[in-house]
């Protein structure tokens, strides 16, 4: 080693939501070749990765003197930092480094792993199930009795759409997510029918992987009504309903469950006679199949018309034409 070399300061980090012991190669490598690693916490979670691979860690927490001065003649010191990191360290680093006092050794900070896509999901669980177990009113739900607030805030992702409202939406689709990891920590709990959020997961990639030949198999698909064709025959076999109306629930809104009858009737070549009688039911029934079969979404045209209706009233009012311009 050259005495004169201030040597390497490496601060090794790793997502703890990645399962220890699975470190990058350069961190692996930096690790093996280090003159010393230390570590300040003692229950560490690569703590016993690195002990099972022979990485000798002290457990010590060193100023930011100390290790200067053990990095002198080109040592390597590899610290491993927790989820929180180490202030006071990277802090006294930086002030020694400053001062212009001390011959600084290399500092590299290395990420030991990353975070995947969908990294946050495991936060969401995680935290899910802290409230699930610790909150008064959080831990007396059930499926019925949150079904209300599934149905709400699946209407108020459907209108941050609408408006267009890119943070809204953000924070709507946050919304429903939760209410699906919700319901599946409370389905941990059934005595009889247990299931978890993996359960739920697994269940819809299998579900997407098999309705999907023409990407996860041998089939071809050039056109979005190829696809369209794929999913309803897979989806057929799977279900194997006696009527194109089976899974059709009938608890939907008016105009949806109009056009979701018209639509599996006209998928499936029936020519059903429209119900003929009187009333204005009958009228919107035939005005919501026939939005289908033209290719518009009955419930969204009628919003659509209500919000401009909305903005008529306020406008004969003396308001302007949105909840948000209500002056104060």
């Amino acid at each position: 080693m050259n005495a004169e070399d201030p040597g390497r300061i490496v601060l090794l980090t790793a997502s703890h939501r990645v399962a220890p012991g699975l470190l990058s190669w350069p961190a692996w490598e930096t690790l093996r070749a280090a003159e010393r690693v230390v570590c300040a916490e003692r229950d560490h979670p690569q703590l016993p990765y690195l002990r099972e691979a022979g990485v000798a860690v002290e457990y010590a927490s060193p100023s930011a003197e100390e290790l200067v001065d053990d990095c002198a003649g080109g040592r390597t010191v590899v610290v491993l930092v927790g989820g929180e990191g180490n202030q006071p360290l990277t802090d006294g680093l930086a002030r020694l480094g400053g001062s212009g006092r001390v011959q600084m050794p290399d500092l590299e900070l290395l990420p030991g792993s990353y975070d995947l896509p969908g990294a946050r999901l495991l936060d969401l669980v995680q935290v899910m199930d802290r409230i699930r177990l610790a909150c008064p009113w959080t831990s007396q739900k059930t499926h019925e009795g949150l079904a209300k607030y599934a149905i709400e805030e699946a209407y108020e992702l459907v209108e941050a759409i609408e408006d267009g409202d890119r943070d809204e939406l953000r924070e709507e689709l946050g919304d429903v997510l939760l209410q699906v990891v919700f319901h599946a920590r409370i389905a941990q709990e059934d005595p009889q029918e247990p299931f978890g959020i993996d359960d739920v997961a697994g269940t819809i990639v299998d579900k997407l992987i098999h309705r999907h030949p023409h990407v996860f198999g041998d089939e071809t698909a050039e056109t979005p009504e190829d696809v369209r064709a794929h999913w309803l025959r897979t989806k057929a076999i799977e279900k194997q309903r006696a009527s194109v109306t089976d899974g059709v629930p009938l608890g939907q809104p008016g105009l949806a469950l109009a056009a979701k009858l018209g639509s599996r009737a006209r998928t499936a070549g029936l020519d059903a006679a429209l119900p003929q009688g009187e009333g204005v039911g009958y009228r919107l029934l035939a005005l919501a199949v026939g939005a289908e079969r033209d290719g518009v979404d009955p419930e969204a045209a009628l919003r659509a018309a209500a919000r401009a209706y909305r903005d008529a009233i306020r406008a004969a009012e003396g308001l302007g034409t949105g909840p948000d311009s209500v002056e104060e």
